[in-house]
């Protein structure tokens, strides 16, 4: 019989208080890749007892200190690149060489996060008063947990949990269920390095473990990535508690918006990658595409020649461009748009929803198949498949008249706000894009994913209350405290305070 894997707790690896267990799959195969120990509240309560048992040491180490352990994970994450993103493919469905970038992406933040270590990180002010020194100082908050998504699933915890463990954080990590043997790595890793006993530990998990995580009272900040529906229950239960903090990157609806000065070579391009990469499974892929009339034929003509011939197939073949979806439930679900988006009156261009079995790899017939989904629509109408987050390959192109204001307009017109990209060779175009639309990441002349870890990463509006994960992370996961410092012998107070102390009459 297989090892059951175990959760990471306080230094140990412990099969936990529970005696449920559950299986990870191959989404391209059904293949069984392992079997995990699923970890209950009782779990994450020992966990976070671990945490803030660890705290009051590490934090006295110096940043440099703790960051020296975590260049122990960079290398080996350096080292084992190609191993690791074949876990990547194989338990999470993207194709090879996106699961090899998502190995790649962890090692550049785990080196950001270890590097800053030796910079410094406050804030020296001037104050009113020459004889006085005003600053700021960061300081660690405590007990972190992270709860993180599958679709990245060695990039995004490191993301939440390189910056928190330098700053001086303990961490209680939770990964997404879909993807618990890439996790599991990521523990090997942090146990490798030799942290200090319950500086980091993993409870593998469904939703009651990381419920777990945000009702404790021991824990000073949530990190989560993942649906809008969860982000926004987690920072409403948080809200409760004052003296807690939670940052969340949620979905979006994410446009390209192809002006009428656009190269259209570029734009294809940029609008494939944007809407194809991982299946659509980026929290910034692209669902809808916002295209000038004046060029709408002609990019319409050759994205859907370019959608009816992505390659879909087995994610581990290099030559692969699309995986499979992640598990059935979603699979279900994106199929679902699909026929929502027929019965709300659409023109379906391309519908590659159900693929020719010529397309499915032999031997892979159990996988999550399917292909892209494109269609135009009104930009004015509300349809609820062109406001609604579907996060699959699942691609709406919304034609529009008149300068960059009215395409601005139509990328704004949804409750989300997290990532978008126009395509223009006039820069006013740009500029004005820039400037108006309501996106926390955004980008010229590129595909709107693509996320550089020395770059805040969250979105405005239903997307995010945070930047829960790259270089933004530092803000969530410490306090800044203002000091003032004295070099007189005399008090002098700001604002022309009388510093004077009166006592009254002595008759």
């Amino acid at each position: 019989m297989a090892e059951t894997h175990r959760h990471y707790v306080d230094g140990e690896w412990i099969s936990g208080e529970g005696d449920e267990t559950f299986t990870s799959e191959n989404p391209a195969s059904g293949e069984t890749l392992g079997e995990f120990h699923r970890g209950t509240p009782a779990d994450v309560d020992r966990a976070v007892d671990a945490a803030s048992e660890a705290f009051e040491e590490w934090r006295e180490l110096s940043r440099i200190d703790r960051a020296e352990y975590l260049w122990d994970v960079y290398h080996a994450l350096k080292e084992r690149t190609d191993e690791l993103g074949e876990i990547v493919t194989r338990e999470c469905g993207k194709e090879i060489s996106e699961g090899k970038a998502d190995v790649v992406e962890a090692a550049h933040m785990v080196e950001w996060a270890a590097g800053d270590a030796r910079h410094p990180k406050g804030d020296i002010v001037p104050s009113e008063i020459a004889a006085k020194d005003a600053y700021m100082r960061r300081k660690p908050r405590g007990v972190t947990g992270c709860i993180t998504p599958w679709n990245f699933p060695v990039a995004i915890p490191y993301w939440h949990m390189a910056v928190a463990l330098v700053e001086g954080n303990t961490v209680v990590f939770k990964p997404a269920e879909q993807t618990p043997k890439c996790a599991h790595v990521v523990a090997e890793m942090f146990a490798d390095a030799g942290l200090p006993d319950g500086v980091f530990n993993m409870v593998q998990g469904f939703g009651d473990a990381g419920n777990a995580i945000v009702e404790s009272d021991d824990v000073d900040t949530v990190l989560f990535t993942g649906s809008a529906e969860v982000g926004h229950g987690i920072a409403e239960s948080v809200a409760a508690d004052p003296g807690k903090r939670v940052a969340c990157e949620m979905g979006g609806k994410n446009a390209v918006v192809v002006t009428d000065e656009a190269d259209l070579d570029v734009a294809v391009h940029a609008a494939v990658m944007s809407s194809f990469k991982t299946t659509g499974q980026r929290c910034v892929s692209a669902e809808r595409l916002v295209v000038h009339a004046d060029v709408y034929d002609e990019f319409k003509a050759r994205f859907a020649e370019a959608a009816a011939e992505v390659a879909v197939g087995d994610p581990l073949n290099e030559e692969t461009f699309m995986g499979p979806l992640v598990e059935a439930g979603h699979h279900e679900k994106v199929r679902s748009y699909n026929e929502l988006a027929r019965d709300e009156g659409v023109n379906v261009l391309v519908d590659r929803t159900d693929l020719d079995a010529a397309e499915i790899p032999d031997g892979h017939e159990d996988g999550h198949w399917i292909g892209p989904f494109v269609y135009e629509a009104d930009a004015d109408a509300d349809l609820r498949c062109t406001h609604e987050e579907v996060f699959g390959p699942h691609v709406a192109l919304l034609e529009y008249e008149g300068g960059i204001e009215r395409a601005v307009e139509i990328q704004n017109d949804t409750n989300y706000g997290l990532a978008g990209a126009v395509i223009s060779e006039d820069y006013r175009q740009i500029n004005y894009y820039r400037d108006n639309a309501e996106i926390g990441l955004a980008y010229g002349n590129l595909p709107c994913i693509g996320a550089e870890v020395q770059l805040p990463f969250g979105g405005v509006k239903k997307s995010g209350n945070g930047y829960p994960s790259a270089r933004e992370v530092i803000e969530a996961v410490t306090d800044r405290t203002a000091w003032t410092l004295n070099n007189s012998k005399d008090i002098e107070m700001a604002q022309g305070l009388s510093a004077e102390v009166t006592t009254g009459d002595d008759d």
